[in-house]
């Protein structure tokens, strides 16, 4: 199975590494990383260290595992950890958020060799996996040179579980080398085990992305961030982040509909993918709006979008906002992480497709933390902010219920340190 699987990764790797060349070196002028994919030039382990190699997908998962590295040194200041991701933005965005990490690089190739030659040089006595990061061939070469593995924040999406459920046999022999699950609800739990894992190897642990770490702003940096960006005194602010193709167009259709009755309102977009910012550019040109970017946009600047084009900034502006959409949810991709808008006690809003974090989504929607919105109407409502008093009340029942999910990192730790401990 092994061996298939190497060979069809590598025509995979054939077929792709063209569009990759050009998309990363020509248009975003980036460096490739090649050597380090390969495992040339990474640190050697120093006689008597211990070290932990903890693996993120994407920014997302970056972001949510801040508070666990973080923690981690802190407890164990001797244990070296070694940070991997597999995008260009989530490694851009772990090296500059992630201090506490000993070195942050690419995840390897998926090839027995490249795997080796990593886990030589690094020696980890564990692999910490994030949310649903299965790689065959590091997952069989880590279960043999480390003391375990282990997934946290593990999650099940619907789609996955489909596709994991086709491929039974299979995906089961790639799970087995995996000793421990922390899923983040009971579902999850289900789920996994439903693929044929043992009920003692899964074990709920909650999720750690409402272990939020965020910087807090006073009123006044507020007010001066607001007045960099342009924004008047008496303005509402509606932020829609991490939004996808197909959400802009409705999204900006409603705000132009709100805005017929509401001239006070603002509005701020910011794509989930920074280069998708000159098709949204063209959407909003639909309806005559003034447009500016956030990297050229001055505090003279008048306009009636701002389009978010840089990474990693989302959170300052859910802050200033009066009300915040989660994006990804009016599409099927699934939705993104609502929990940043609440640690800022603002009213949240998302669509009907939130099947990535269908458990939080439910909770915050059942204490009246958040709203479905996914008309037309419902949209244009949204931004008309009706009912102020009940929209702070939103805000203020949403932080407290992510008060209440606290407690995830903890219990990640001590599995950790379980496993280190072997």
């Amino acid at each position: 199975m092994y061996l298939v699987y190497s060979l069809l990764l590598f025509f995979a790797i054939l077929f792709y590494f063209p569009i990759y060349f050009f998309r990363i070196k020509i248009i975003k002028r980036e460096k490739l990383c090649l050597r380090e994919r390969l495992g040339q030039g990474l640190p050697q382990m120093a006689p008597g260290e211990e070290s932990i190699w903890i693996h993120a997908v994407s920014v997302g998962e970056v972001l949510s595992l801040q508070d666990l590295v973080k923690e981690l040194k802190k407890k164990h200041p001797s244990w070296k950890i070694y940070f991997s991701s597999l995008t260009n933005a989530g490694l851009n965005v772990a090296k500059k958020k992630l201090k506490d990490a000993d070195h942050v690089f690419f995840i390897p190739l998926d090839f027995a060799r490249v795997v080796k030659r990593f886990l030589k040089t690094l020696e980890p006595k564990m692999l910490v996996l994030a949310e649903a990061e299965f790689w065959p061939n590091l997952l069989r070469e880590a279960h043999r040179q480390t003391n375990g593995i282990l997934l946290v924040n593990g999650r099940m999406s619907q789609h996955a579980f489909r596709k994991y459920t086709r491929l039974k046999p299979l995906a089961r022999g790639i799970l087995k080398y995996i000793d421990l699950f922390l899923m983040q609800t009971d579902r999850d739990k289900e789920k996994i085990e439903s693929l044929g894992i043992e009920p003692d190897r899964v074990e709920v642990a909650g999720n750690l992305k409402s272990e939020l770490n965020l910087p807090q702003f006073t009123d006044e940096e507020i007010l001066a961030v607001k007045k960099n960006l342009g924004i008047s005194r008496g303005k509402k602010v509606i932020v829609a982040g991490s939004t996808r193709k197909g959400e802009e167009e409705m999204l900006v259709e409603a705000y132009a509909e709100a805005r017929q009755n509401r001239e006070d309102l603002l509005l701020i977009l910011a794509p989930r993918h920074p280069e998708r910012v000159h098709e949204v550019e063209k959407i909003c040109h639909n309806y005559e709006f003034k447009i500016a970017k956030k990297t050229q946009v001055t505090p003279e600047a008048v306009w009636d979008v701002l389009i978010l084009d840089t990474i990693g900034e989302l959170v300052r502006f859910y802050a200033l906002s009066d009300a915040a959409f989660v994006g990804g949810s009016l599409v099927e991709w699934g939705g993104h992480n609502l929990l940043e808008p609440a640690f800022y006690r603002k009213p949240v809003f998302f669509g009907p497709h939130m099947e990535n974090f269908r458990a939080l989504a439910e909770e915050f929607v059942e204490c009246r933390a958040a709203k479905i919105v996914s008309k037309k109407e419902e949209l244009v409502d949204m931004f008309l902010l009706m009912d102020e008093k009940e929209l702070e009340e939103m805000g203020k029942r949403a932080e407290e219920l992510l008060h209440s999910l606290q407690g995830a990192t903890a219990k990640t730790i001590k599995a950790i340190e379980v496993i280190m401990a072997r």
